[in-house]
């Protein structure tokens, strides 16, 4: 077992409604519409299919999707949605676990990568995408550009949600790039709920070195699924590797 944190039954019936925001249209279509077209004609696996929220819109706009999921929770919200005949998903680690056949795609979005809480799982989930592609395929990877920035000297904490049911900071731990994710949620009798999740951060340009140990090479870069530029200043990235083509 890697070192993820496992999604729970609790967690994940409350997933979609709480993560609302990302199943909107204007921030999955143009995801979908950019992992459609580096599929092409072929197969897509997802990595850290959750509850199939760009992997069934995926699979509607023409392309054959199969999924690895470590939380046996968040399949079975993914199972009220799609059955196992049109979306098979493999119940797993994604560093470790195998699906069968060649994708011309495989992804994994929204830092889930991050999920994987030591640099050599990292490494190893970049060999297990390469493992998967066929010759010329692509691995994209979604993910947040530590804001580290941000931290002033003795400071480890960086809010990035403050509302009126909802209070979220990071801490970060400089010396083993480890982050844990607080959340404090007012529910609707008032109480606060308290979650955390555990992460490790990757820089974008240890990202290409993972990359370059799996036998792939970066051949884009974006600040964002719609293709704008990244840069110093992006908060994200998406970034596009491809696997050499047969000699």
């Amino acid at each position: 077992m890697v070192s993820s944190d496992v999604w729970d039954e609790a967690t994940a019936a409350v997933y979609d409604d709480e993560a609302a925001e990302m199943f909107a249209a204007e921030v999955v279509n143009p995801a979908v519409s950019r992992l459609a077209g580096l599929a092409a004609d072929g197969r897509a696996l997802e990595f850290a299919i959750g509850t199939g929220r760009l992997a069934i819109p995926l699979m509607r706009s023409g392309v054959s999707v199969a999924g690895i999921e470590l939380s046996p929770a968040m399949v079975t919200q993914l199972r009220q949605k799609i059955g196992e005949d049109e979306l098979p998903v493999v119940v797993g680690d994604m560093a470790t676990s195998e699906v069968p056949g060649e994708f011309s795609l495989v992804y994994v979005a929204w830092n889930s990568i991050s999920n994987l809480r030591t640099q050599a799982e990292q490494v190893q989930c970049f060999r297990n995408a390469a493992l998967h592609l066929s010759a010329g395929g692509h691995f994209v990877v979604e993910l947040f550009v530590p804001p580290l920035r941000r931290l002033v000297p003795g400071q480890v904490a960086v809010p990035f949600d403050v509302s009126e049911d909802h209070t979220g900071f990071d801490t970060f731990d400089i010396v083993d790039q480890a982050c844990t994710s607080h959340h404090y949620t007012r529910l609707s009798d008032g109480s606060i709920r308290y979650d955390a999740g555990h992460f490790r951060y990757i820089w974008p340009a240890e990202c290409d070195l993972m990359a370059q140990l799996a036998g792939l090479e970066l051949t884009e870069r974006f600040g964002d699924w719609d293709g704008s530029p990244f840069s110093a200043e992006s908060d994200k990235h998406v970034s596009v590797w491809r696997k050499a083509a047969s000699s």
